[in-house]
């Protein structure tokens, strides 16, 4: 009998410390400060412990170590939540700019019970600018992506859609963008959180699906592409 071929194995993931310093190596890249911003919150736990050490040891060793140890342990975490904010932001960077930035952050960066689609709900097919949504405790934030002067329309006619169907849940207009009054690709998620919350979660639910809901009544017929239909004009007499 021919022997059976050995099924090629799955390639093995890097482990968690490989991870990390794949992940270092890409923020230090694109955000060269990153690393002093570390060491120094790496270092002033340490420091701050050391003293502590000295100050409450009394020359007691096992006191002073563990004091020591503390400040290590808590150099550390601030040196891990350092690395993973500037990791953000440098991921964030590489893709500002670029049409479905915006979608990319709703779909994997949001927190404190927001919630958003990567689809937009509203797109300039000649311009790539588009209108993305999120539902949150704080309201419903329309978000645009591309020039304020190309946008603002498209975000008013948005507001008014929802006003129309929730008239009253708060809604707020975010531009992203290097315009004045925009705000960086990567503060939307800390954007959206500081929002004051205003609905109880339950409510926010109710008023995701609500527009959920609304958004796909009207499906668009398979084999169409909406942003070339053109109107007959034998029909608009």
């Amino acid at each position: 009998m021919a022997r059976t071929k050995d099924k090629p194995s799955a390639p093995r993931e890097p482990g968690r410390m490989k991870q990390m310093w794949q992940v270092f190596q890409m923020t230090r890249r694109y955000d060269k400060g990153s690393q002093w911003l570390m060491l120094l919150g790496f270092l002033a736990p340490v420091l701050v412990g050391l003293a502590l050490a000295l100050w409450f040891g009394d020359g007691n060793g096992l006191t002073i170590a563990l004091w020591i140890v503390a400040g290590v342990l808590a150099g550390i975490l601030l040196a891990l939540v350092i690395l993973g904010r500037r990791a953000e932001r440098a991921a964030y960077s590489q893709i500002e700019g670029q049409p479905g930035a915006v979608g990319a952050v709703l779909r994997s960066g949001l927190r404190g019970g927001w919630t958003g689609n990567e689809m937009p709900v509203a797109v300039n097919g000649k311009t790539q600018d588009a209108v993305y949504r999120a539902v949150g405790r704080g309201g419903v934030a329309l978000i645009s992506e591309g020039p304020v002067s190309r946008t603002q329309r498209m975000l008013d006619d948005e507001k008014r859609k929802v006003a129309r169907v929730l008239p009253n849940v708060p809604i707020m207009l975010i531009s992203v963008g290097h315009d004045e009054g925009s705000i960086e690709l990567h503060r939307l998620p800390a954007t959206l959180r500081k929002t004051k919350r205003t609905l109880t979660k339950p409510e926010a639910l109710a008023v995701a699906n609500r527009l959920n809901s609304l958004q796909t009544q009207l499906p668009i017929p398979k084999g169409i592409d909406p942003m070339k239909v053109r109107p007959q004009r034998g029909k608009m007499r």
